[in-house]
C-alpha cells in the first residue's frame, strides 16, 4: 500500500510539473508577443496608451517681453526610444520607426542674381530626431510611409536652394560654397524640425551651367597662367641655350688647349723617338764595329798562325832534306873510304863543300819561303785591316745618316708644332696655297664636263671666252669668300703678297748679280720693293 501511494504521488507530481512547464511556455509565448523591443537606431511608438510630455510655449511677461514656459500635457501616443515596453495587442497598436541617417541627393535648376541658369548638385544627410517630441512629430506624418521622408526633404531643400541662389551671383556661389550651404541648412532646418526631422549636414557637390558661363569666368586667369607658363618656359629654354653656348665655348677652349698640348706632346714624343732611334742605331753600329774589329783581329791571328806554321813546315822539310842528303853522302863517303882511303880526303872535302853549298841553298830556299809566307801574311793583314776600316767607316756613315735623319725629323716636327702654336695664320695660309691647285683642278672639272656653250644675248664684243672667264672669276671669288668665311683667311691677299714677295726677291737677286742691273729694275720689281718697304715701315 505504501509503495502504491508513493508511486501515485510521484505520478501526480510529474503531471503537475508537466502542466506547469506547459503553462510557463504558454505564458512565455504570450509575453513574447506582447513585449516589444526597439533597436539602437529605432523608436517604439505605441498608439492607445497615453503619455505625459512637456512642451515649451511662448508667454508674454508682465513687462511686455516674450519668454518661454514649460507645460505638461498628455499625448495619446507613447514614444520609447532605444527601449522596450509591453504592448497589449487587443487595445494598443505599435509602430517601429527607424532613426537611421538618410542620404538625400538633389539636382536643382536655379537662376542666379546675374540671370544665369545653373544646375546645382547637392547631398544632404537627414534623420528623425531621437527626442520623443521629434519622434512623435515624425510618427504622425511618416509612420506608414517611410520613403516619403526623402521626397519631402528633397522638395524642401530644392525650394530653399532656388531661393538662395536667386540672391547670389555666380562668382559668389563659386567662391563661398560653405556660406551658401550654411544658408540653405539654416533656412530649411526649422521646416524640417516641424516634421520631426534633423538636417545633419548639407554640402554642394557641384555647380554647372549649359552655356559655359562658369568656364568662361576662369578663362582670363587660365590664359594668364598659361602665358606666364609659356614665358617661364621660354626663359628656361633661353637659359638652357645660354648655358649650352657657354659650355660649348668652354669645350672649344679646352679642345684648343688639348690640341696644342697634343701637338707639343707629339713633338716631344717625335724628338724622343728620334733620339732613341739614333741612340739605338749608334749602339748597333758600335756593336757591329766591335764585332768586325774582333773578327779582323781573329782573322789576323789565324793568318799569322797559318803563315808561321807553313814557314816552319817548309823550313823543317828543307832542313830534313839537307840532313838526309848529308847523311847519305857521309855514308857513301865512309863506305868509299874503306876502298879508297887515299881519295877519301879529296872526296870528303868535295862532299863537305857540296854539303855546305847544299846547306846554303837549303837555307836560302827556307829564307825565301819564310819571306814569301811573311809577305802573304802582311798582304792578308793589310786586306783585313782595309776591310775592317771600310766596314767601320760605312757603319759610322750609316749611324751619322740615321742620326741626321732623326734630328731632321724631330726638328721638322718641332718646327711644325711651333709654327702651328705661334703662327697659325701663316701655317694655314701655306696649307691653303698648297691645296689651291687641287681646288682649282676640281673647279675646272665642271667646265671639262661641258660639251658646247651657247651664249644668248650680250654685245658682239662679249665672246664665249670672256663670259666663261667672267663666270670662272665669279666662282673662284665665291670659293675665296667661302674660305675667308670658314677660316678667316683672305686668299686673294695671300696670293698678292706672294706675288709681291717673289717680285721683290727677283729684284734683289738681280741687284746682287750686278750693280748695273740694279739701276734697271723692271717696274713690277720696283713696285714690289716699294710695297715691301711700305709694309716694313708700317
Amino acid at each position: 500500500m505504501e509503495v502504491a501511494a508513493i508511486v501515485g504521488t510521484l505520478i501526480i507530481v510529474g503531471v503537475a510539473l508537466v502542466v506547469l512547464v506547459i503553462v510557463g511556455l504558454i505564458i512565455l509565448l504570450f509575453a513574447r508577443s506582447w513585449i516589444k523591443v526597439a533597436r539602437a537606431d529605432e523608436a517604439l511608438v505605441i498608439s492607445g496608451r497615453k503619455q505625459k510630455v512637456q512642451r515649451t510655449v511662448a508667454v508674454r511677461n508682465a513687462d511686455g517681453t516674450m519668454g518661454s514656459q514649460n507645460e505638461t500635457e498628455e499625448s495619446p501616443v507613447t514614444v520609447i526610444v532605444n527601449g522596450k515596453s509591453l504592448v497589449n495587442p487587443i487595445t494598443q497598436r505599435f509602430e517601429i520607426i527607424s532613426l537611421r541617417s538618410r542620404q538625400v541627393l538633389l539636382n536643382a535648376e536655379a537662376q542666379s542674381l546675374d540671370n544665369v541658369t545653373l544646375n546645382v548638385d547637392g547631398v544632404a544627410i537627414v534623420k528623425i530626431g531621437s527626442d520623443p517630441v521629434f519622434v512623435r512629430r515624425a510618427a504622425e506624418r511618416f509612420a506608414s510611409q517611410d520613403k516619403a521622408i526623402e521626397q519631402f526633404t528633397t522638395e524642401q531643400l530644392e525650394g530653399a536652394l532656388r531661393g538662395i541662389v536667386a540672391t547670389l551671383s555666380v562668382v559668389e556661389l563659386m567662391r563661398e560654397r560653405k556660406k551658401f550651404s550654411d544658408q540653405i541648412a539654416l533656412e530649411v532646418s526649422q521646416e524640417l524640425a516641424e516634421q520631426g526631422l534633423i538636417l545633419d549636414s548639407f554640402q554642394i557637390k557641384g555647380i554647372t551651367d549649359k552655356v559655359g558661363y562658369i568656364q568662361s569666368l576662369g578663362a582670363p586667369e587660365i590664359q594668364a597662367k598659361r602665358q606666364a607658363a609659356m614665358i617661364a618656359q621660354t626663359n628656361a629654354d633661353r637659359a638652357i641655350n645660354q648655358k649650352n653656348i657657354a659650355n660649348n665655348e668652354a669645350n672649344l677652349v679646352e679642345q684648343t688647349a688639348l690640341d696644342t698640348n697634343t701637338a707639343n706632346a707629339s713633338a716631344e714624343i717625335g724628338r724622343a723617338r728620334a733620339q732613341a732611334e739614333q741612340a739605338e742605331q749608334l749602339a748597333r753600329a758600335q756593336a757591329e764595329q766591335a764585332v768586325l774589329q774582333q773578327q779582323a783581329e781573329n782573322k789576323q791571328a789565324q793568318l799569322d798562325a797559318d803563315v808561321k806554321r807553313v814557314a816552319d813546315a817548309q823550313k823543317y822539310e828543307a832542313q830534313t832534306r839537307a840532313d838526309a842528303d848529308l847523311y847519305t853522302r857521309e855514308q857513301s863517303a865512309s863506305a868509299a873510304a874503306i876502298e879508297q882511303v887515299k881519295q877519301a880526303e879529296a872526296r870528303t872535302r868535295i862532299a863537305e863543300q857540296q854539303a855546305e853549298a847544299d846547306k846554303a841553298r837549303a837555307g836560302g830556299e827556307a829564307a825565301a819561303a819564310e819571306a814569301k809566307a811573311q809577305g802573304d801574311a802582311n798582304a792578308l793583314r793589310a786586306q783585313a785591316n782595309a776591310d775592317s776600316e771600310a766596314r767601320r767607316l760605312r757603319a759610322t756613315a750609316e749611324a751619322d745618316a740615321i742620326r741626321a735623319e732623326g734630328e731632321a725629323r724631330a726638328a721638322a716636327v718641332e718646327a711644325e708644332a711651333k709654327a702651328i702654336a705661334s703662327n697659325q695664320e701663316a701655317f694655314l695660309s701655306q696649307r691653303v696655297l698648297e691645296t689651291l691647285p687641287s681646288i682649282m683642278a676640281e673647279f675646272a672639272k665642271g667646265y671639262a664636263a661641258i660639251g658646247n656653250v651657247s651664249i644668248i644675248g650680250g654685245s658682239a664684243e662679249d665672246g664665249a671666252s670672256q663670259v666663261v672667264g667672267g663666270d670662272s672669276a665669279k666662282a673662284l671669288r665665291s670659293v675665296f669668300d667661302s674660305v675667308n668665311a670658314a677660316t678667316g683667311l683672305d686668299i686673294a691677299a695671300i696670293i698678292q703678297g706672294q706675288a709681291v714677295g717673289r717680285g721683290f726677291g727677283a729684284g734683289v737677286a738681280q741687284a746682287s748679280g750686278s750693280s748695273a742691273a740694279a739701276a734697271k729694275l723692271s717696274p713690277a720689281a720696283q713696285a714690289g720693293l716699294d710695297a715691301a718697304h711700305a709694309a716694313s715701315n708700317d
